[in-house]
C-alpha cells in the first residue's frame, strides 16, 4: 500500500505538475495542504487509491482540475466553478483592480457585471464595497445558480443576479460602472480544441470570426445604461486591444485605454460616458 508520498510522486511523474497531483489528492483526502508535510508518510487506504486514480486519469484526459475540485480561488475568494461556468482566472484580477480604481471609498452606486459565470468579478467588487448595488446578468440559469451560491458561501448578499443575455435585462437602469469579461477568441481558433478549453462551455469563450462580436454589442449598448461619467472596463485578448480602444472611440467613449497585464499584454480596456 502505498504512502502519501510515494503516490504524489507517482502522480507528479504522470502529471508533470506536483501542484495539481497535491491538489487533487487533498480533494480526495478533504485535507488542507498544511496535512501533507505530517502525514507523508501515512499509507493510502485502497478507496482512497482508487478515487484518486480517477480523478489523475481525467486529469490526464484534459479535464481541468478546477472542475475536478469543484472549486477556484479568485480574488480572496474560494469560487464554487463547474462545466456550466467559465474558470476564473488571475489575469482576470486585472479587471477587478482596475474597476476598485474608479469606485470612490464607501462607494454606494450601481454597479453592472455582465455575463457573470461564477459570480467571481461581480462578487469580487461587492467583498470590496459593501453599500454598493451590484447586478450580475447572465443567459445560463445553470451558472446563475452556481454564482448565487457563491454568494450565499460567502455572505455577499450587496449583489442580485438575473437571466438574460448581457444587458438585455437592465432595461431603463444605469450604472456608475459596467464591467464584463466575455467571450473574445475567434471562434476558428485552434486553441478551442486544446487543453482545459475543450471542457469550458464554449458560449462563453468564442464570439464570431475574429471574437469581438460580443464586444461590439456590449460596446453599443452599454452608453444607454451608463450614468454620466460612469466606466464601462472589459477583458478581451492579448491582440484585440487596438481594435477594442477602436469600438470604443468610434461609439463615444471618452479617456479610452488599454491596460496590459503582469505579462505585458494587453488585456482590459474601458472609456468613459460623457453623454447627459
Amino acid at each position: 500500500m502505498p504512502d502519501v508520498r510515494e503516490a504524489l510522486a507517482a502522480a507528479t511523474q504522470r502529471l508533470g505538475d506536483r501542484t495539481e497531483a497535491e491538489l487533487l489528492l487533498l480533494h480526495v483526502l478533504q485535507r488542507p495542504r498544511s496535512w501533507l508535510f505530517a502525514h507523508a508518510g501515512d499509507p493510502l487506504e485502497m478507496d482512497v487509491q482508487t478515487s484518486y486514480q480517477k480523478l489523475l486519469s481525467r486529469r490526464e484526459a484534459g479535464e481541468p482540475v478546477a472542475y475536478l475540485v469543484g472549486h477556484r480561488g479568485f480574488w480572496t475568494l474560494d469560487l464554487e466553478v463547474t462545466s456550466a461556468t467559465l474558470i476564473p482566472r488571475p489575469e482576470t484580477e486585472l479587471l477587478v483592480e482596475l474597476a476598485l480604481q474608479r469606485l470612490p471609498p464607501g462607494f454606494s452606486g450601481r454597479v453592472a457585471d455582465l455575463g457573470t459565470g461564477s459570480g467571481a468579478i461581480a462578487l469580487a467588487i461587492a467583498r470590496e464595497h459593501p453599500r454598493a448595488q451590484v447586478i450580475a446578468t447572465d443567459a445560463s440559469a445553470t451558472a446563475l445558480a452556481v454564482a448565487r451560491r457563491n454568494a450565499q458561501r460567502h455572505g455577499i448578499d450587496n449583489v442580485s443576479f438575473v437571466q438574460g443575455d448581457w444587458l438585455a435585462p437592465l432595461a431603463g437602469q444605469r450604472f456608475e460602472l459596467i464591467v464584463s469579461n466575455p467571450p473574445y477568441i475567434e471562434a476558428g481558433d485552434p486553441h478551442l480544441a486544446r487543453g482545459d478549453l475543450r471542457f469550458e462551455p464554449a458560449s462563453a469563450l468564442a464570439s464570431g470570426r475574429d471574437g469581438l462580436d460580443d464586444i461590439r454589442r456590449i460596446v453599443d449598448g452599454a452608453l444607454g445604461h451608463l450614468a454620466p461619467g460612469g466606466w464601462l472596463l472589459f477583458e478581451h485578448g492579448w491582440n484585440q486591444g487596438e481594435a477594442a480602444r477602436v469600438l470604443l472611440r468610434d461609439a463615444g467613449y471618452a479617456e479610452v485605454f488599454t491596460a496590459q497585464d503582469l505579462e505585458q499584454r494587453d488585456r482590459v480596456s474601458g472609456g468613459r460616458c460623457v453623454r447627459r
